[in-house]
C-alpha cells in the first residue's frame, strides 16, 4: 500500500541528500585544485603548520613542567661540577610566572586540540591558540633574562651555575615563539580565503599528535618513577628516560642499580619503543606520503608549464630537458595519433618531475640531518668545554647518539648539555626517518636494482639471456639523456596506426563469454540488437570495475597505456579519434575561482575540451590512474543502471557493438585492419 504522505518528502529528502553530497564533492574538488596549482605556501599553512603546533606543542609543554618542577640555580661546592651542584631556591615570583606560562601553554593546546575535532570555532580557537603562546613565550623570555643576570645567580658567580630547569625553559619559550608565529600564517591564510576556516587535518593527522602527547607523558611518567627509585633528580630521570627510549643508551652514571628499577625497567623499555614505533609509522605515512603527493603535484605543474612553453614551431621541436629534445610535429598525423604524441610526453614530465622530486626530497632532508648533527655537535662542545670536548669528540659523540649505537665512552655532564640533548634527540626522530625514506626511494632503490643487475650478469643469470641483461642496464644508466620514445616519433605513429583498436577488440575478447554471448544473443534473436548490446556492455563494465578494484592498492600505483586509456575513455563515452572534445594544451591554466573546478575533468559530458598535456588531463591531480578511472566508470554504471530502470529515458546505443566486435574479428582473420 503506498502511502501518498510519505512519498513526496522521502523523494524530496533523497534529492536533498544528492544536492548536498554534490556541493561537498564541488568543493572538495574546488581545493584540491586549489592546492594542486599552488600547493606548496598555500597547503603548508593550512595543514603542516597545524601538524607542526600540535607535535612540538606537547613537547614545549613537557619541557615547561621541567622547567617549573625543579629549582633554576644549582650550588657548586668544591670539587664538584654543576651535574652534581646543589640545588638554590627560587624566589616565589620565578614559581609564579611559570606556572601561569604554563597555564597559558595548556589552554592553547587544548583549543587547538578543540578546534581540530571541529568542537571550537576557528576564530576562537585561533585567538586563544597564538595569543596563548605568545604569552607563554614573552613570560618565559622575560624569566630567562632576569635569571641570566649575575643578580640572579648570586656571589662569588664562580660558585653558581643555572639548572637544567632553566635550559628547559629556554628550549621551551623558543618553541613556543616559533609555532605561534606559524600559527599567525595560518591564521592569515584562512581570512585571506585561501581555504576554509577551519584546520583540514585527518583523523591519522590528529593521532599523530595524540601519539606525541601520550609519548611526551610516557617519558616523563617513566622519569618520575626512577628517579624516585634509583634516588636521582626528576629531570636526571627525563634525560635517562630519553636516551632509553630512544635506543641510544648512553649509560654513563644514570644506569637502573636497584633490582626495582632493573625490574620495571623490562615493561618500560617494550612500552617505549611500541610507541617510539607508532609515531615514527605516522611520520612516515603522513609527512612523507602525503607531503610526497603535494611536492608531485608542483614539480609536476611546473615542469609541464616549461615543457609546453619550450615548443619550438619552426624546428618542430619540444625539451623535456636540458639535454633532451625531441620533435613535436602533429601534421598529418590522425587525431589518435596526434593524442597518443600528447600523451607519451606527459609521460615523460611525469617521469622526469618525479625523478626531479625524489632527489630534491633526498637534498633538503640530507641538509636537515647533516646540520642537526653539525650544529648539534657545536652545542655538545660548548656546554662540555668543562670536560674538554674538542670539536671533533662532539661530532663522534652526535653521530654515535643519532645512530643509536651509544658505547657510552663520552656523556654530557653539564645541566645545558642534558637539557639540549632531550630536545636534540626528539628532533632526531622525524629528521632521520624523514631521510632514511628519501634514501629507500632513491639511493638504496638504485643500489639494490644495480645488485640485481649484477647478479643477473653473474650467478643469476637473467631467463631472458645476457644479452637483454646488458641491454636494460645501458638503458637505466643512460637516465633518459638517450630517450627516443617509438611513440614520440611521427613515422612510428603512422607504423603503429590501428594499434588502440586491435587492442580494444583483444581486451574485448578477453571478456566473451559463452553464457553471456548466449544471453546476449537471445535477446537478439527477438530482433532488439540495442538490448543485446546494451546488456554486453553492462557485462564488460562489471568486469573492468573488478579488474580496476585489484589496481586501486598497487605500490606502486599502476600507470597504464595509452591503449589501455584509450579503451577505458570509450568505456564512458569518449573517443579518441573524435577531435570535437580536444584542445591544444596551454601553457598556464587561467580558471575563475568561482566556476566548476577543472583539475581531471576530462570525463564531464561535453563541457569542456581537453588535452593530455593540459590542467584537464586525468594525468593531473592527486588521484592515481586506478582512482580515476575506477570513480568515473562506477560512475557510468550508475547512470545506465539509471537509465534501464527508467521507463521515460530512450535508450542509447553503447560504445561497443557486438556486430562491430564479430565484423573486426572476421575482417582480422582475414587479413583487414578497420578500428572499432
Amino acid at each position: 500500500m503506498n502511502d501518498p504522505g510519505l512519498e513526496q518528502p522521502a523523494q524530496e529528502a533523497a534529492k536533498d541528500v544528492e544536492n548536498n553530497d554534490s556541493g561537498e564533492d564541488e568543493q572538495q574538488a574546488k581545493d584540491e585544485e586549489r592546492e594542486y596549482l599552488d600547493p606548496s605556501r598555500w597547503w603548508f599553512a593550512s595543514t603542516a603548520i597545524p601538524l607542526i603546533a600540535g607535535t612540538f606543542g606537547p613537547i614545549a609543554n613537557a619541557f615547561s613542567i621541567c622547567a617549573l618542577v625543579e629549582k633554576w640555580r644549582v650550588y657548586i661546592p668544591d670539587g664538584q661540577d654543576e651535574g652534581h651542584g646543589v640545588k638554590v631556591e627560587d624566589p616565589k615570583w620565578l614559581v609564579a610566572v611559570n606556572s601561569v606560562s604554563l597555564v597559558f601553554a595548556l589552554a592553547a593546546n587544548i583549543a587547538l586540540l578543540l578546534s581540530m575535532a571541529r568542537r571550537a570555532s576557528f576564530a576562537l580557537a585561533q585567538s586563544i591558540i597564538i595569543i596563548g603562546w605568545y604569552l607563554s613565550a614573552i613570560l618565559l623570555i622575560v624569566l630567562v633574562v632576569v635569571a641570566s643576570t649575575s643578580a640572579f645567580r648570586l656571589q662569588p658567580r664562580q660558585n653558581y651555575a643555572l639548572g637544567q630547569a632553566y635550559y628547559y625553559g629556554v628550549i621551551a619559550a623558543g618553541l613556543y615563539f616559533i609555532i605561534a608565529s606559524l600559527m599567525v600564517g595560518t591564521a592569515y591564510g584562512a581570512y585571506k580565503g585561501h581555504y576554509a576556516k577551519q584546520f583540514r587535518l585527518t583523523s591519522s593527522q590528529r593521532t599523530l599528535m595524540l601519539q606525541t602527547i601520550g609519548f611526551m607523558f610516557y617519558l616523563l611518567l617513566g622519569a618520575l618513577i626512577f628517579s624516585s627509585v634509583e634516588g636521582w633528580s626528576f629531570l636526571d630521570g627525563v634525560f635517562w628516560a630519553d636516551f632509553t627510549l630512544l635506543t641510544v643508551g648512553i649509560g654513563g652514571e644514570f644506569v637502573p642499580k636497584t633490582h626495582t628499577g632493573r625490574s620495571l625497567l623490562f615493561p618500560y623499555a617494550i612500552g617505549g619503543l611500541v610507541m617510539v614505533g607508532l609515531v615514527i609509522g605516522s611520520v612516515r605515512s603522513l609527512i612523507l606520503e602525503h607531503g610526497k603527493q603535494k611536492m608531485s603535484a608542483r614539480f609536476v605543474e611546473v615542469k609541464r608549464q616549461k615543457v609546453l612553453a619550450s615548443i619550438d614551431k619552426e624546428s618542430k621541436t619540444i625539451k623535456l630537458g636540458p639535454f633532451e629534445t625531441i620533435k613535436f610535429d602533429q601534421e598529418g598525423l590522425s587525431e589518435p595519433q596526434r593524442r597518443e604524441q600528447e600523451f607519451r610526453i606527459m609521460r615523460r614530465v611525469q617521469e622526469l618531475s618525479g625523478r626531479k622530486r625524489r632527489y630534491m626530497a633526498l637534498a633538503i632532508s640530507t641538509t636537515a640531518s647533516l646540520l642537526l648533527w653539525l650544529l648539534g655537535a657545536v652545542v655538545f662542545m660548548y656546554s662540555e668545554q668543562p670536560q674538554g670536548w674538542s670539536y671533533f669528540v662532539s661530532l663522534y659523540f652526535a653521530y654515535t647518539s643519532l645512530l643509536t649505537v651509544g658505547y657510552g665512552d663520552y656523556v654530557v655532564e653539564s645541566n645545558s648539555g642534558k637539557a639540549f640533548f632531550v630536545f636534540w634527540s626528539l628532533l632526531a626522530i622525524p629528521t632521520l626517518t624523514i631521510l632514511i625514506s628519501n634514501m629507500g626511494d632513491t639511493i638504496i632503490k638504485a643500489f639494490r636494482d644495480f645488485t640485481i643487475w649484477i647478479g643477473s650478469l653473474t650467478v643469476l643469470p637473467d631467463e631472458h639471456g645476457l644479452g637483454t641483461a646488458l641491454k636494460v642496464g645501458m638503458k637505466k644508466m643512460s637516465m633518459g639523456k638517450m630517450y627516443k620514445d617509438r611513440d614520440t616519433d611521427r613515422d612510428s605513429h603512422k607504423r603503429n596506426q590501428g594499434a588502440s583498436a586491435r587492442f580494444a577488440l583483444d581486451r574485448l575478447e578477453k571478456h566473451i563469454e559463452d553464457e553471456e554471448i548466449r544471453e546476449a544473443d537471445a535477446a537478439g534473436e527477438h530482433g532488439d540488437k540495442l538490448d543485446r548490446d546494451i546488456h554486453f556492455y553492462h557485462f564488460i563494465l562489471a568486469k573492468e570495475l573488478g579488474r580496476l578494484m585489484k589496481d586501486i592498492n598497487a605500490s606502486p600505483p599502476r600507470e597504464y597505456t595509452y591503449d589501455e586509456w584509450a579503451y577505458f575513455l570509450r568505456l564512458i563515452g569518449q573517443d579518441e579519434g573524435n577531435a570535437s572534445r580536444h584542445r591544444q594544451p596551454n601553457v598556464k591554466h587561467q580558471h575563475n575561482k568561482d566556476e566548476s573546478p577543472d583539475l581531471g575533468t576530462a570525463d564531464d559530458d561535453g563541457e569542456h575540451e581537453w588535452s593530455w598535456l593540459g590542467i584537464r588531463s586525468p594525468l593531473m591531480g592527486n588521484q592515481n590512474e586506478a582512482q580515476w578511472l575506477l570513480q568515473r566508470l562506477s560512475a557510468r554504471m550508475e547512470s545506465e543502471m539509471r537509465r534501464m530502470s527508467s521507463t521515460k529515458t530512450k535508450k542509447e546505443p553503447p560504445p561497443f557493438s557486438m556486430d562491430e566486435l564479430r565484423h573486426r574479428e572476421k575482417n582480422q582473420k582475414s587479413g583487414g585492419d578497420n578500428d572499432l
